[in-house]
């Protein structure tokens, strides 16, 4: 099985291709204002490996502009003929460990948090206070490793990690009912907010 995975939810994006046993990786600084690396690493892993027969791409949280670029990007390659799914971007992070939790700034003074084993949401993403994820955390084994993909200064125990392409293709190499199938989403954290015009 010849697979794509495409990673943009943070400030480092990566693409990676897996081939039997063999898997090929790169990443850089995603900027979200200019895609234009993206594709143009997309465009050499093109040439050198060919389409794909299945395509996996993080769907976050993190990132929208981003994970929506690798959603749409995802789903025009996918029209050759590849499965398309996608997986949550925080699920594909390193960890030696079997268990670790996530934090990331959700922005309006809030923060989410899941908790994620062996590679799949166990918990979350909910969201939280500042002081209610103090709380949280508290009740969590203290040997836990924690993640976030930005610094957090309000977090000291967190370390910085970033979503692995090259774990996405790994586990998109399986069969797993937890993967997503078209319409792809990203993973919102909360209901769009949407100011209605007054009436004049």
């Amino acid at each position: 099985m010849k697979i794509l995975a495409l990673e943009l939810s943070t400030v480092v994006g990566s693409l990676a291709w897996r081939e039997e046993n063999d898997c090929f990786s790169c990443d850089w600084a995603n900027d979200r204002q200019n895609s234009g690396l993206f594709f143009e690493n997309l465009s050499t892993f093109r040439k050198k490996f060919g389409l794909p027969e299945r395509i996996i791409v993080g769907l976050g949280p993190g990132s929208y502009a981003g994970t929506r670029i690798a959603i749409s990007t995802a789903i025009g390659l996918a029209g050759f003929g590849a499965q398309l799914f996608g997986y949550p971007s925080i699920c594909a992070m390193e960890c030696p460990a079997g268990e670790y939790g996530v934090i990331g700034d959700a922005r309006r003074g809030s923060f989410f948090f899941a908790r994620i084993v062996d590679h799949k949401l166990a918990e979350g993403p909910d969201l939280f206070s500042e002081a209610d994820l103090r709380r949280k955390l508290d009740t969590l084994d203290e040997n836990m490793p924690f993640f976030a993909s930005e610094n957090l200064p309000q977090f000291e125990e967190v370390r910085l990690s970033y979503p692995s392409a090259g774990l996405l293709a790994q586990l998109g190499s399986g069969k797993d009912e937890r993967f997503e199938q078209p319409p792809l989403e990203p993973i919102y954290l909360r209901e769009p907010y949407v100011t209605v015009p007054k009436l004049k």
